[in-house]
C-alpha cells in the first residue's frame, strides 16, 4: 500500500534537488530519505529517480509522477489549512455595513450575541442607507434589503422583505384615503430616494402589478427619515413591513391600499468573495442566519449581486 509520507519525501527531494538538501528540509537522516524513495519505487513498480554519486535527475515516469502527485499534495495541504481555519476560534475585527433602521433592531442584538460568544473579536458597524463599495471601504460584509442587482458580490438570502403603504391619520383626514393605486398621483408621497418628483412605484396586488408615477414634498435616502416624514403628515410612504408595524400598532400610522405591497425582495448578507471566507466572517453570518431562522422560509442559496 502506498505510504503518503513516501510521496511527500519524493516531492521534497525533487524540489530540493538532492537527498542531502531534502533530508535537511525534512529534518530526517539522509539514509531515511533514501529508504523511503526506494520503498516508493518498489510500490509503484518503476524507477522515479536516476541517481549517481554526483547528480540526481527525474526519469520520464518520475517527472509524470511528480507532476500528478505534487498537485494532489497541494490540494491536501489546502484542505488541512481550511480545516484548521474552520476549527480556529474567530478573532480580530469585523467591519459591517447595514441600513440605518435595520441596525436599530435585529442587527444590534446579533452583534451583542456575537461579541459575547467570541471574546477575541471586535465589531465596527457603519449604518447607512447608501450602498457602499465593500472593497473600497474595507467592509467585510453588508446587509442589503430589496431586490438586488447583478454584479460580483456573493449574497446569502436570510429572509424575504416587502414594503407597505402608510400615512398618518392627520394626513388621511386632510387629503383623503386612496382607493386604488392610480389615486396616488393625486397625493403627496414621501419618497425613499434622491428625488421627490416623478418617481415610479411598482405595486403588486393579488393578480396584478401596477406602476404609478408619484411625487411629493420630501425625499430621503434614509428610511428612518422617510418614516418620520410620514408620521409628521407629509404624505404616503412605502415602508418596510417590519419597520412600520410598531407605528401602525400605536396609531401613528395607518396602512392604505391594504391589498397592495411592493414586489417581494429579500434581506441579504453580502461579502466580496466566497473563497477563503475567514472564520470571523463565517461565524457572524451563521449567527445572523440562525437568529432570523433562515431555514424557515428563507433561501440560503448563493447569488451574485451588486457592490
Amino acid at each position: 500500500m502506498l505510504d503518503l509520507n513516501d510521496i511527500i519525501v519524493f516531492a521534497r527531494v525533487v524540489e530540493a534537488g538532492s537527498f542531502t538538501a531534502a533530508a535537511r528540509l525534512l529534518a530526517m537522516p539522509k539514509t531515511t530519505v533514501s529508504r523511503r524513495i526506494a520503498a516508493l519505487e518498489r510500490e509503484v513498480g518503476v524507477r522515479l529517480l536516476q541517481r549517481t554519486t554526483r547528480s540526481l535527475r527525474l526519469t520520464d515516469a518520475g517527472r509524470l509522477y511528480y507532476e500528478e502527485s505534487s498537485e494532489a499534495l497541494r490540494t491536501l495541504e489546502q484542505a488541512n489549512l481550511r480545516l484548521a481555519e474552520a476549527r480556529a476560534e474567530p478573532a480580530g475585527t469585523i467591519r459591517i455595513s447595514a441600513p440605518v433602521g435595520f441596525g436599530d433592531h435585529f442587527l444590534a442584538a446579533a452583534i451583542f450575541d456575537f461579541l459575547a460568544a467570541y471574546p477575541k473579536t471586535k465589531v465596527e458597524l457603519r449604518l447607512t442607507d447608501d450602498r457602499l463599495n465593500l472593497i473600497e471601504n474595507g467592509i467585510d460584509l453588508a446587509f442589503r434589503t430589496g431586490i438586488l442587482e447583478d454584479s460580483t458580490l456573493i449574497a446569502r438570502k436570510l429572509s424575504s422583505t416587502y414594503r407597505i403603504l402608510c400615512a398618518s391619520p392627520d394626513y388621511l383626514a386632510r387629503c383623503g384615503t386612496p382607493g386604488r393605486p392610480a389615486d396616488l398621483t393625486g397625493h403627496d408621497c414621501v419618497i425613499a430616494g434622491p428625488s421627490a418628483a416623478n418617481v415610479p412605484w411598482v405595486l403588486e396586488g393579488a393578480d396584478i402589478r401596477e406602476t404609478v408615477t408619484v411625487s411629493g414634498r420630501f425625499a430621503a435616502n434614509e428610511m428612518q427619515a422617510v418614516m418620520a416624514a410620514a408620521i409628521a403628515g407629509y404624505g404616503i410612504a412605502q415602508l418596510p413591513h417590519g419597520l412600520a408595524e410598531a407605528c401602525i400598532a400605536d396609531g401613528r400610522l395607518r396602512r392604505v391600499l391594504d391589498d397592495y405591497t411592493t414586489p417581494a425582495g429579500g434581506l441579504h448578507v453580502v461579502y466580496p468573495s466566497s473563497q477563503h471566507l475567514s472564520p470571523l466572517v463565517k461565524a457572524f453570518i451563521d449567527l445572523a442566519a440562525a437568529r432570523l431562522n433562515a431555514g424557515n422560509g428563507a433561501n440560503d442559496d448563493l447569488a451574485v449581486i451588486s457592490p
